[in-house]
């Protein structure tokens, strides 16, 4: 289904929407302005229906918690929108300010904008996301096209069409397409009215947008990135191993803040095996303790992991090479003799490596521009020079190893403040 203007369509009008977006477009950007009151208002007024299990069914078909959802109720709440707001873009944001330098006799009016028109490319791994990005889009003013990803299962449009019942005048700002992301002629015409493209996914997804964005479109890429654990000395020893391996269960390892490796402060590789003997058991718990897994990608992930093992007995070679497995019924960790920072088997397969102190720099250096996250496990004496070292390297958040992938109203996304990028400086002579 499309959405355009506060109205659905079937798929098959898409050719006949992408011909006349052009015209309206250009008359709403024209004729008309999104103050961010109405759209917090809108918001927060969502955010209460969320509240009361309006959308409850929906989400939980879905797989959906009632603890994501309560996440994305405080997220909408009027209180955070404006929090943001002024963390991110400064009190009265949208206010007129005056540029006199001390040293010049000029003046200027200087007033944000919206940047125009933002098109959203969302990816799947992340319930919500595209209401989200959308959200950030419209309280900054743009108006937005929202490409919804193939497993969205229906729950965003349905959200954004209460939105729109809530505040009709956000209707001419929102256009929602189903389009898949191999019709490129419709992904290009959809680039062709935006201004910046926002993309959420992996190298390849960020890679067709360079390729098919007009020359002058801002592209604004959260691609994916990598987050790892880095073990150096306990403050509660028992309280950290059980709250990370919370961490990697209730995640699935899916999110670019979720630990793909556990880097230990040694070189010792004897360490290593004893780690993870120690902390097998206490990744089972967990995994026992949380949701099972649907049973098409538990078989999808034993058929892989069996082949890769079968592949390493038969030739010595492979993925597991140089890796030793210790395997429980609901999860693994794999001692790795290599230092590297990479993404895992995931949903429940941890890579546990050497990383000395010392040698932070040179091998996270190979990951700049994906690191994420580190959730930092050490004695108290140590983490405020670990945690420089680790800021040095380019790590843009550090956690305790439980809270890896527990988010913060106002704070960064990879380190950089998103509606700051989905807005302009405009400066006009006095």
């Amino acid at each position: 289904m499309i959405l355009a203007r506060g109205q659905l369509y079937e798929h098959s009008c898409q050719e006949e929407i992408l011909q006349r977006m052009g015209s309206e477009i250009d008359a709403a950007r024209t004729q008309k302005s999104l103050p961010a009151d109405t759209v917090v208002a809108a918001l927060d007024a969502l955010a209460r229906q969320i509240e009361t299990g309006s959308f409850a069914r929906r989400a939980l078909a879905l797989g959906i918690t009632a603890q994501q959802l309560a996440q994305a109720v405080c997220m909408l709440r009027r209180e955070s929108v404006e929090y943001r707001l002024s963390t991110e873009l400064g009190p009265q944001p949208f206010a007129p300010r005056t540029l006199a330098p001390p040293l010049e006799k000029g003046r200027r009016t200087v007033r944000l904008h919206p940047l125009g028109v933002l098109m959203h490319i969302a990816a799947g791994n992340a319930d919500g996301l595209p209401v989200l990005s959308l959200a950030e889009g419209l309280v900054t003013g743009n108006i937005n096209i929202l490409k919804l990803p193939q497993a969205d299962g229906g729950l965003s449009l349905e959200l954004v069409q209460a939105l729109i019942g809530l505040a009709p005048e956000l209707a001419d700002f929102i256009y929602v397409f189903d389009t898949p992301s191999s019709d490129i002629a419709a992904m290009r015409q959809m680039a062709a009215y935006s201004d910046g493209i926002v993309v959420w996914g992996g190298d390849a997804a960020v890679a067709a947008v360079r390729q098919m964005a007009p020359v002058g479109a801002k592209l604004i890429e959260w691609g994916h990135r990598l987050s790892f654990a880095y073990l150096s000395g306990y403050e509660d020893k028992a309280r950290e191993l059980a709250q990370l391996a919370a961490h990697i269960i209730s995640t699935r390892q899916l999110l670019c803040s979720s630990c793909q490796v556990i880097f230990l402060d040694t070189e010792d590789m004897g360490q290593v095996h004893a780690f993870c003997e120690e902390f097998l058991p206490i990744l089972e718990a967990a995994a026992q303790a949380g949701p099972p897994e649907e049973i098409g990608t538990r078989a999808q992930v034993t058929l892989r992991r069996y082949a890769a093992m079968l592949e390493h007995a038969a030739f010595g070679t492979g993925a597991q090479a140089g890796r030793r497995i210790y395997s429980g019924r609901l999860c693994q960790l794999v001692a790795c003799e290599d230092h590297e920072l990479e993404l895992s088997e995931m949903f429940a397969s941890c890579l546990v490596k050497r990383l000395p102190a010392g040698k932070m720099a040179p091998v996270l250096r190979g990951a700049q521009g994906r690191l994420q996250t580190a959730g930092l496990v050490c004695a108290p004496e140590k983490r405020a020079a670990l945690a420089q070292a680790l800021a040095r390297c380019g790590v843009v958040r550090i956690t305790r190893a439980g809270s890896m992938s527990h988010t913060l109203c106002g704070e960064a996304h990879d380190g950089e403040y998103p509606l700051r990028r989905y807005v302009r400086l405009v400066e006009t002579d006095e």
